[in-house]
């Protein structure tokens, strides 16, 4: 493995803060590549897209080379990527759509691993269309989602699966190209959340058997945007509701409004940072990703496994992070104590580690942690050594601070 750790950080302005940052599955900080890129784009003339004046060429180019960034980093066709406001957006925008074609009788399937966005957009628009909507479970003891767990809930009826491809909350990564073929057995399409599991693997839609799949560029180091990424001759056989004037045009038509252009320049650079992480440096951009992204992947087991380690070493805390494959990301609750008061005291130490549920509200609830959730722990490309010896000394200080007792009576 070829992973420089010290330029990589060299290039986070942020980290002079001098914060240990574990919050990065709620956001990642920016490296210069990508502010410098945001800035230029804007100090450059910009307009609508179009060929006339140098505003408008300098928009097309932003988002044609922001599609074929997208499409790289993805496994996926430029005229198959959809941009819009967040993830969010695009599963309620996409749930709508898809909706249209149901009736009452059909069933829809979703997953108690999933954030409330891969699941509420799809709750809904089956109410909407009268469908029926089934629940996947995972197992609490191991956090793991099965091929089986969603073919339980799979029939002839079913018309959707969502899916997450990583959890956001304890870091479960599910077989998503098994689950991906009990779902086209059955005649259905898989809509894939994305968003965590881009941040930490190398991505290929095609071998992961997704027909619809959606990442955030703010969750892998860029702007706060979504991307939805499908085969181009599925996109053309669904017709959102838009404004009559806009193109009919494959992504575009799913476009609804201007596009932040600033934002895609910035998640163009996202990706050529990602490219440059591994020690690749010939090839074409995909190959660099594959072999950068295989890179951090590996780093960030190392830095996953000495957390590991040294929660080990105390008895009072708990991982709920267990699955076999999982992401750099670890819940952890505190026997009698409160996980917002240890963020709370990691906080006043520079160490940046939330409590809650993330809106995995229903994985929480599974887990048996109510709508509390825990103190989420999440490596992002930046971590080093040094913020996990602080994270475990802050925990470890936290855990010899006396509890308060009673007040007077």
């Amino acid at each position: 493995m070829s992973y420089d750790i010290a330029a990589v950080r060299a290039q986070f302005p942020a980290l002079k803060a001098g914060n240990a940052p574990f919050d990065g599955p709620g956001g990642t900080q920016t490296p210069l590549p990508v502010i410098e890129a945001v800035a230029q784009a804007l100090a450059n003339p910009l307009s609508n897209r179009g060929s006339g004046t140098a505003g408008e060429r300098n928009a097309e180019a932003i988002v044609t080379g922001a599609r074929r960034a997208l499409a790289d980093l993805l496994g996926a066709q430029p005229s198959g990527v959809v941009f819009g406001r967040s993830a969010t957006q695009l599963a309620y925008d996409f749930s709508r759509t898809l909706a249209k074609g149901w009736a009452p009788g059909d069933e829809v399937v979703v997953t108690r691993l999933d954030h409330d966005s891969n699941i509420r957009p799809w709750v809904q628009a089956a109410a909407a269309a009268g469908a029926t909507v089934r629940w996947a479970d995972f197992d609490p003891a191991t956090g793991e989602l099965t091929a089986d767990d969603i073919a339980a809930v799979t029939g002839e009826r079913t018309r959707l699966v969502a899916v997450t491809a990583a959890s956001n909350l304890i870091g479960t990564r599910p077989a998503v190209a098994a689950i991906a073929r009990v779902v086209h057995e059955a005649g259905a399409l898989l809509y894939v959340d994305g968003v965590h599991f881009t941040a930490h693997s190398p991505v290929d839609i095609g071998r992961l058997g997704a027909d619809f799949f959606t990442c955030s560029p703010y969750k892998f180091l860029g702007p706060h945007f979504g991307v939805l990424a499908a085969d181009p001759a599925l996109l053309e056989t669904l017709r959102p509701d838009k404004l009559l004037p806009s193109t009919d045009a494959v992504p575009e038509r799913f476009e609804l409004g201007t596009l932040p252009y600033e934002f895609l320049a910035g998640a163009r650079a996202a990706v050529d940072f990602l490219a440059g992480l591994g020690p690749r440096r010939d090839g074409t951009r995909r190959e660099r990703l594959l072999s950068s992204l295989a890179a951090l992947e590996a780093y960030e087991d190392i830095l996953r496994v000495r957390v590991e380690r040294g929660l080990a070493g105390f008895g009072e805390i708990t991982v709920h992070s267990r699955a076999a494959e999982r992401t750099p990301t670890l819940l952890l609750t505190i026997d009698g104590r409160s996980t917002v008061d240890a963020y709370r005291h990691l906080a006043a130490r520079g160490v940046d580690a939330p409590s809650g549920s993330f809106y995995a509200l229903e994985a929480s609830r599974r887990l048996g942690l109510g709508d509390t959730g825990g103190l989420r722990v999440g490596l992002a490309p930046y971590n080093d050594t040094s913020d996990v010896d602080r994270l475990l000394e802050g925990l470890s200080d936290f855990l010899r601070v006396k509890r308060p007792g009673p007040g007077p009576r």
